[in-house]
């Protein structure tokens, strides 16, 4: 692994609506952009077992994750045209209902953005080492599996 610091992009706790607000509004002044795409991931109140999911608390190797996320951000851009990207995942407990999972990607073209942000969420969900256990409304607890 490189020992070379990449951008962090944890967020602790849940994403706000003004957060991912005030990320949308600083792209209005760049014009090459045509196209804007946006992935919400939201915590689910999944019933396992009879019992409800009432929030996942997120754990990560944040120095690795952080490399991971780069390599799928440099593999986005070389892949497609785009003209900026932002990634930012949540640490630590998100009650269910709220984001943990905000990726963002502009592009001079529409189906650039699509076929972007599918790859990239895609490339997340197998790739990055962020963990979380799901938290129940017994306040008992397990990891999640990723499905």
């Amino acid at each position: 692994m490189k020992n070379k610091a990449y951008k962090d992009v944890f967020v602790e706790g849940a994403i706000s609506a003004e957060f991912i607000a005030q990320s949308i509004a600083k792209h209005q002044s760049k014009m090459s952009i045509g196209a804007h795409n946006i992935f919400l991931g939201q915590v689910r109140a999944d019933i396992v077992n009879g019992k409800t999911v009432t929030a996942i608390e997120y754990s990560a190797y944040r120095e690795m994750a952080n490399t991971i996320f780069h390599e799928i951000r440099e593999a986005a851009f070389a892949k497609f045209d785009l003209t900026c990207m932002h990634i930012y995942h949540s640490l630590g407990t998100v009650k269910s209902g709220e984001v943990c999972l905000f990726v963002f990607v502009s592009s001079p073209r529409r189906k650039t953005v699509f076929e972007a942000l599918e790859f990239i969420v895609e490339e997340i969900k197998a790739k990055a080492p962020v963990f979380g256990k799901e938290i129940f409304d017994d306040s008992t607890h397990q990891w999640k599996v990723n499905t």
